[in-house]
C-alpha cells in the first residue's frame, strides 16, 4: 500500500513581517469528511506497514494484560464513618466503587458500578466521586467523548437511584457544602475548555447559581474544601500566579473572601489547621516555604514563617493532621516525605530503600490519626501502599502490586547516573535493565518530558517488563523544564531557555552511547504531549542519533497553536512558552517548533499517535507534521501515524483496551532491532 499523500492547500500565516506557508492547515476540521478519510487512510497504511508485527502485537497484548491481576481491589481508606475502596472484576474494563459502614466486616455497598454505566459506549470515563457530609448523596462526573468535558450526576445512595439532575460541560469535580444541600463545581468554556466559572447547585430546588467567573483568560479556576471541612476554597491559577478565596462551609450562600489578592509571580496554596491558615508559597522563596497566619488576617503582610526557604530542597506539598504535618519535598532530584510532630517537635524523613524511587502521600482524609498512608515505587519495586505510624515510626505494607505470573525484583538492576550537559549542568538519568544483560551495547529506550515543572520520577511499570525481558534498557532523562532539581530547573527549561530541554536530552543520549549502554543503531526515544514536542525538536536537531522515535499525542505545531487563542490551553500557557504575538517569543518558538523546522533530509523511523477528540493537543498537529515529513524527508524509513478515532489525550478509557496501543508501540521498537518474538 502506498503512503497516503495529503493534498496541499497553501495558507499564508503572517505576523511580525514574517509569512509562513502552511500547506496542511485544512486538516484542522474534524467535521470534514475528507479529513476523516485521510486519517483513516493513514491508519490503514500504519496497519499495512506493521503487518509483519501483528502476531507480535497480539502476543505482547496478551503478555502485558496477563501480568495484571484482574480481580483486584484497592486498599480501603476510612472517611466519615465508612471504609471506601474500588475493585475490578475479572474480564471487566472498569472499576466498581464500594464502601462498608464502620467496619470492613460489614456488608458491602456498591455505590457505583462503572461497567454497567459504560455499556454501549466506545469511551466512558468517571471522575470526581464526591460523597455528601451525611453520606447520603454521591456526585460523579462522566465523559463519553474523551474531550474532558464532564456531565455531573447525583445519586441518592439511600434509595439507590439517580436524582433527576444532569449538569453538562463541567470540569468533572465537585465540592459539598456542610448543609448536604448545596454543592459547588466548575464549568468550562465551550470552545477553549478553560474552567472559568464556579457554580453552586441546590439539590432540593434543582437550581444553579453562578458564584464566580474568572475573567483573565490566562487563569483556570477550581473549587475544593479544606481537609478539616471548615472552609470552601475557590482557586484561580495561571502558570506563575495564584489567588485563593474562602467561605465558611456552613454558610454556602455567603460571599467568598479573597485570601490574598493576585500579584503576578506570587504563588500560594492554603491549608486550614486548628485555628490558623498554613500557606505554601514562593513569596521571596524560589523553592517555596511554609508560612502561617491567623484566620481573619490573611493578607501576605500578616504571614509568618514556619519553614524557611531551602535552596537545595523544593517544597512541593503539605498534608495536615491534628498533631502532625507531612511535607512533600524534593532533594537532589528525588522525592521525600518529612514528618513534623507538632506535639514533640520531632522532625524526620520517612525511610526509603532504593537508589532511585518515588514516594508520595496517599489518601489521608482523616485529621485525628497518627497513621500516614503513603505510596512507594521504584524502577524495580512494584507500586506499594504503606501505613506509617508517625509516633512509633513503624510501617505496615498494606498492598504491593501483584504481578501475575511472578516477578523477582532481584532479577533487575536500577541505576542513577548523572550526565554533564554542554553548559556544565549535571542531568540525572534513571536506568533499569535485566541483570542478566551482558554489559555491551544494547537496545535502549530513552524517555523524556521536560515541561510545566512536571518531574518524571522513576516508577515501576509491569508493562515495561515486556521490553526489559527482551533485552532492552529503559532510561528516563530528568531534563530541564521539569522540577527534579528545584524550581530553577524548571525556569531554565521554559520560555527563552526552552532549548535547554532539547539539548539536555540529546546530551543524555550521547552519553549513553559513549558509556557503552547502546549505540546509534539501537537507540530509541519516546515522549508524549509536551514530551512529543521534545521528540519533534530532537528529531530536527539530531536525526542521526536515533534508530526510531515514538511521539505520542505530540505538541508539534507550537507557533500556530500559541497564536490561536480559540484552541484549548493556549491562553493559559503564555508563561510556559511565551506569547508569539511578541516578536522575541515568535522568533524563538519558530526556531524550534517541530512543524516549522521540518527539512528535506533523512529522518529515523517514526511512529506518531494521536486521538481525534484530544482536548490537550489537537489531532491536526501530529497529522500535519506527518504529512509535511512525508513530503520532505529523503529516506525510506518508517513514518507512521495512528489516530484513535474514538478517544482523546489519554487514550482508551478501559484498563485493558489502552494496552493495545502499547503493544503496537513495543512491536514497532522490537521490529526495528529484529528481536525475535
Amino acid at each position: 500500500m502506498p503512503a497516503p499523500i495529503a493534498k496541499k492547500i497553501p495558507k499564508k500565516l503572517s505576523i511580525h513581517n514574517d509569512t509562513r506557508i502552511d500547506n496542511y492547515y485544512w486538516l484542522n476540521n474534524r467535521e470534514d469528511k475528507e479529513v476523516i478519510d485521510y486519517l483513516n487512510k493513514e491508519n490503514e497504511y500504519t496497519q499495512t506497514q506493521l503487518k509483519e508485527t501483528r502476531k507480535l502485537q497480539v502476543k505482547l497484548f496478551k503478555e502485558i494484560r496477563g501480568r495484571i491481576k484482574e480481580d483486584d481491589q484497592s486498599v480501603p481508606y476510612f472517611k466519615n464513618g465508612y471504609w471506601y475502596y474500588s475493585r475490578f472484576e475479572e474480564g471487566n474494563e472498569y472499576p466498581v466503587f464500594c464502601r462498608k459502614k464502620e467496619s470492613l466486616d460489614k456488608k458491602e455497598e456498591v455505590i457505583l458500578n462503572v461497567n454497567e454505566l459504560a455499556k454501549g459506549y466506545d469511551f466512558y470515563q468517571v471522575a470526581g466521586l464526591t460523597i455528601s457530609p451525611n453520606n447520603r448523596y454521591l456526585i460523579y462526573g462522566v465523559d463519553t467523548l474523551s474531550r474532558r468535558k464532564y456531565d455531573l450526576f447525583v445519586k441518592d445512595l439511600q434509595e439507590g437511584i439517580n436524582l433527576d439532575i444532569k449538569i453538562e460541560n463541567t470540569g468533572g469535580g465537585s465540592t459539598w457544602a456542610a448543609d448536604n444541600k448545596n454543592f459547588f463545581y466548575t464549568r468550562k468554556d465551550e470552545q477553549t475548555l478553560r474552567t472559568h466559572q464556579i457554580y453552586r447547585y441546590d439539590v432540593e430546588k434543582k437550581s444553579e447559581t453562578l458564584v464566580f467567573e474568572e475573567q483573565d483568560e490566562t487563569f483556570n479556576s477550581y473549587v475544593g474544601k479544606t481537609k478539616d471541612g471548615k472552609y470552601l476554597i475557590i482557586g484561580s491559577n495561571s502558570t506563575l500566579t495564584s489567588e485563593m478565596q474562602y467561605l465558611d462551609a456552613n454558610n454556602p450562600l455567603g460571599n467568598f473572601q479573597i485570601f490574598q489578592k493576585r500579584t503576578r509571580g506570587l504563588e500560594y496554596f492554603i491549608n486550614h489547621w486548628r485555628d490558623q491558615w498554613l500557606i505554601t508559597t514562593n513569596l521571596d522563596a524560589q523553592n517555596f516555604r511554609l508560612m502561617h497566619c491567623k484566620e481573619a488576617q490573611t493578607q501576605k503582610e500578616h504571614w509568618k514563617e514556619e519553614i524557611e526557604h531551602r535552596p537545595n530542597t523544593l517544597l512541593e506539598g503539605l498534608e495536615v493532621f491534628n498533631n502532625f504535618w507531612v511535607l512533600s519535598e524534593r532533594t537532589e532530584g528525588l522525592t521525600q516525605l518529612r514528618v513534623l510532630n507538632k506535639e514533640s517537635g520531632e522532625d524526620y524523613l520517612v525511610p526509603v530503600q532504593d537508589e532511585a524511587f518515588e514516594i508520595s502521600d496517599g489518601i489521608n482524609p482523616e485529621m485525628e490519626t497518627s497513621k500516614l498512608r503513603y505510596n512507594y515505587t521504584s524502577l524495580t519495586t512494584p507500586n506499594s501502599v504503606y501505613d506509617f505510624d508517625m509516633v512509633s515510626k513503624e510501617r505496615s505494607l498494606k498492598k504491593r502490586q501483584e504481578i501475575v505470573g511472578g516477578y523477582k525484583p532481584e532479577d533487575y538492576k536500577s541505576e542513577r547516573i548523572t550526565v554533564r550537559a554542554r553548559d556544565g549542568q549535571e542531568i540525572p538519568v534513571s536506568i533499569v535493565y535485566k541483570k542478566s544483560l551482558k554489559k555491551e551495547k544494547n537496545p535502549l529506550l530513552l524517555y523524556g518530558y521536560g515541561s510545566y515543572g512536571y518531574s518524571m520520577d522513576p516508577y515501576f511499570s509491569s508493562v515495561r517488563l515486556s521490553l526489559l525481558d527482551r533485552g532492552f534498557i529503559y532510561a528516563i532523562a530528568h531534563i530541564r523544564g521539569g522540577e527534579e532539581l528545584g524550581r530553577q530547573w524548571y525556569e531554565d527549561g521554559k520560555l527563552l531557555k526552552k532549548k535547554n530541554t532539547f539539548f539536555d536530552f540529546i546530551d543524555c543520549a550521547e552519553h549513553l552511547i559513549q558509556s557503552g549502554y547502546t549505540d546509534i543503531s539501537q537507540l530509541f526515544a519516546m515522549g508524549g504531549s509536551a514530551g512529543g514536542l521534545l521528540m519533534g525538536a530532537v528529531l530536527n536537531m539530531r536525526p542521526d542519533l536515533w534508530k526510531g522515535v515514538i511521539a505520542a499525542v505530540p505538541f508539534v505545531d507550537v507557533v500556530t497553536t500559541m497564536l490561536d487563542e480559540r484552541i484549548p490551553l493556549t491562553t493559559g500557557e503564555f508563561d510556559e512558552w511565551g506569547n508569539p504575538k511578541e516578536k522575541k517569543f515568535y522568533d524563538y518558538i519558530k526556531s524550534y517548533s517541530p512543524y516549522d523546522n521540518v527539512e528535506s533530509k533523512e529522518y529515523p523511523n517514526l511512529l506518531v499517535t494521536t486521538g481525534l477528540h484530544d482536548s490537550q493537543v489537537q489531532y491536526w498537529e501530529p497529522a500535519k507534521w506527518v504529512a509535511k515529513l512525508r513530503d520532505l524527508k529523503t529516506d525510506n524509513n518508517l513514518l507512521l501515524l495512528h489516530t484513535d478515532m474514538q478517544t482523546g489525550h489519554g487514550g482508551a478509557s478501559g484498563r485493558f483496551e489502552r494496552l493495545k496501543e502499547v503493544a503496537m508501540e513495543y512491536a514497532f521498537l522490537l521490529h526495528l532491532v529484529r528481536i525475535p518474538d
